[in-house]
């Protein structure tokens, strides 16, 4: 028995975790596949408390990489710095990066990331070729567009659901050399925000903006767009970087106390924050763990949300609801005081091919919260409220608080998703934490 927890610390369940390098024996029994366990909520625990959960952490092998075609092939475990390590030296890079290089294909696969790039490259699904899955019944399948396609796509994002994943052969991105040059832009208030993020998004490859969540008045939203693409011959040292930002040595040793990320000391840092990106605006050339990565340079950095941990909220509002909708969603922020340390706004592309894929064409917007029990689902609860209004979506990999009533209206695609579960696991033998507050699976 072991405590297990999302990266937010909140829930936390104690549960059976077998672990070994053989992955099909360790998922048999297994109700859950579990990775890294950095989804922010209940993704990643059982269903009820004392179950069963199989850790791919120790199955990492890599089965095949093609220097030439560039594809990797790799078993459930393999992280996505170790992925790094091996691919970069050799120009090949992961078509699609999430926020944290702690990170596992299976992991990937099952949450269907997207990354800064999602506007050009779509979710990491859309360049999975192929997978080996374990079924509810014991089964070993190789699924892929052309194979199964049904399973395969409700695998993609279906947050582990539909089968342990076993496999998992991508296609990977051709770079020229491995440093990133990005350029750094201010924007004074919300939609002068949203409007340099949608230009940035026509020129550059990878966009990402940060917004001052408690900003008020004429400065409400304010932020910093940054912007990046693979660096070409002549503008960055051929060589690798010798050092990533996973190695760092700095780390928050304990939970801090609920006052370091009180509201008052947020906006502290929230306006030195935004006056520092002002006065460094400009073109550079970075590592690329600087750009993707920035706070795996602290390690364990959730404990400075305190014992009770944060979470975090992360929905889709469509490009087609309008940018009035911003404005009231982080209108609803200040209302609520939500204090938000890290607030990233992102330019989504179209929807990916995963049944229950996250991302639509439209503004992405990710706000990590300290638990603060009721005055935090409220806060969720008015958010969600709002994304119901725009036809929007959450992000199951990063919920931990949305109600099940919410989750049904927003998500129309759940019927197909379903369809699929009872066709390869009638019994419902796979389920989670999640399934069961929100796709209402017997605990």
């Amino acid at each position: 028995m072991t405590r297990v927890a999302g990266w937010g610390g909140v829930p936390a369940v104690d549960a059976c975790e077998r672990v070994g390098e053989a992955l099909s024996e360790v998922c048999r029994p297994a109700s859950l596949t579990r990775g890294l366990g950095r989804s922010y909520g209940d993704a990643s625990l059982p269903a009820q408390a004392g179950a069963t959960v199989a850790s791919t952490r120790l199955g990492d092998c890599v089965l095949l990489f093609d220097r030439e075609k560039g594809v990797l092939r790799a078993e459930a475990g393999f992280r996505l710095s170790q992925l790094d390590a091996l691919t970069r030296p050799a120009g090949w890079v992961s078509p699609v990066v999430p926020g944290t290089h702690h990170v596992t294909l299976g992991g990937m696969v099952a949450a269907d990331i997207h990354g800064k790039n999602h506007h050009v490259a779509g979710c990491f699904g859309a360049h999975v070729r192929s997978l080996l899955i374990q079924v509810a019944d014991g089964r070993e399948l190789e699924i892929g567009p052309d194979r199964e396609p049904e399973l395969f796509a409700a695998t993609l994002g279906g947050m582990g659901l539909t089968g342990h994943i076993l496999e998992v052969e991508v296609a990977l991105l051709a770079i020229a050399r491995p440093w990133l040059v990005i350029e750094v832009e201010p924007a004074p208030d919300l939609l002068a925000l949203v409007a340099a993020l949608r230009t940035a998004s026509r020129a550059w490859p990878y966009t990402v903006a940060w917004a001052d969540a408690l900003a008020r008045g004429a400065r409400l939203g304010r932020g910093i767009v940054i912007k990046g693409r693979w660096a070409e011959p002549g503008e960055a040292p051929a060589a690798s970087p010798v050092r990533s930002c996973v190695d760092s040595r700095l780390a928050v040793p304990f939970d801090l106390p609920s006052w370091v990320l009180a509201p008052t000391s947020i906006r502290i840092f929230d306006a030195i924050f935004y006056r520092a990106h002002c006065w460094t605006a400009g073109r550079r050339v970075v590592h690329p763990d600087r750009f993707f990565h920035t706070l795996d340079s602290i390690r364990d950095w959730n404990r400075m949300y305190g014992k009770r941990g944060f979470v975090q909220h992360q929905s889709v509002l469509p490009a087609a609801a309008g940018d009035e909708y911003m404005v009231r969603y982080f209108e609803t922020i200040v209302r609520h005081s939500g204090a938000s340390f890290l607030t990233v706004v992102k330019d989504c592309g179209a929807e990916g091919r995963g049944l229950l894929s996250f991302p639509r064409p439209g503004v992405s917007i990710a706000l990590d919260l300290p638990m603060r029990g009721a005055a935090t689902q409220a806060l969720v609860d008015a958010l969600n409220r709002l994304v119901l209004e725009t036809g929007g979506r959450i992000y199951l990999a990063k919920d931990a608080l949305t109600r099940r009533e919410h989750f049904l209206a927003m998500e129309p695609r759940l019927a197909a998703f379903d369809a699929v579960r009872r066709a390869w696991d009638p019994e419902r033998r796979l389920r989670s934490a999640l399934s069961v507050r929100l796709f209402g699976d017997a605990a």
